[in-house]
């Protein structure tokens, strides 16, 4: 039986260069022209390393379903825009900043510390006022792997989220297949991570892979 494979990828930039990039969580900002982009890399990447997904799965905001259409387009043109099933669930959402939504880093660091951002980009240690609960997102993701196991064993499958929740995938995997030390949980904007699940649980491929 072949190994289940799960690729996670954050979707590509909602932002142009030269504008003030701001935490964007539930707001739903479509991707710029460098985010198709990124997404249309993602595709031809996972296409020369044999990787294409058999379903997609992405949240309901617009930038990771645009972001996953890139990706089918980038897988090449032999596949049809319909060839792919593209599933949207709500459980890939992003998080709700709070007080910090649609601040620029320098308006959330002055109000919560660089020391709480630093905490949430090592541990996931949620900031003072964001509205999230990490262990329910752990739950979600772990839910999700059993699904993919339960119904789409053997086959790769691809999910689109976001920073947020991206970071909480590596609850998937077992101890003793995790991170490497000293890799941060965060997924760069535009980069691919790869699980692999077969008797034994979920084990990390290669993390935070950015085409």
């Amino acid at each position: 039986m072949k190994a289940t494979k799960l690729l996670i990828a954050r979707h590509g930039n909602t932002f142009a260069p030269g504008t003030t990039v701001t935490r964007v969580g539930m707001t739903d900002l479509p991707l710029v022209a460098w985010g198709r982009e990124q997404g249309r890399a993602l595709g031809k990447y996972l296409f020369a390393h044999d990787l294409i997904p058999a379903r997609i799965f992405t949240s309901t905001l617009c930038r990771t379903i645009q972001t996953a259409e890139e990706i089918v387009l980038g897988l090449g043109s032999s596949l049809a825009p319909t060839s792919i099933p593209i599933e949207s669930l709500a459980i890939f959402n992003e998080i709700d900043y709070g007080p910090d939504e649609n601040r620029s880093e320098a308006e959330v660091i002055a109000r919560v510390g660089i020391d709480a951002i630093a905490a949430w980009d090592s541990d996931g240690t949620v900031p003072p006022g964001w509205r999230v609960d990490p262990e329910q997102i752990r739950v979600q993701w772990r839910r999700f792997g059993a699904r993919l196991i339960a119904d789409y064993r053997g086959e790769t499958a691809l999910v689109v989220t976001s920073n947020g929740i991206a970071r909480f995938a590596p609850c998937l995997l077992t101890e003793s297949a995790g991170l490497n030390p000293g890799d941060s949980i965060k997924l760069a904007t535009g980069a691919v991570s790869l699980f692999e699940s077969e008797d034994d649980g979920w084990r990390c491929c290669w993390w935070n892979v950015r085409p």
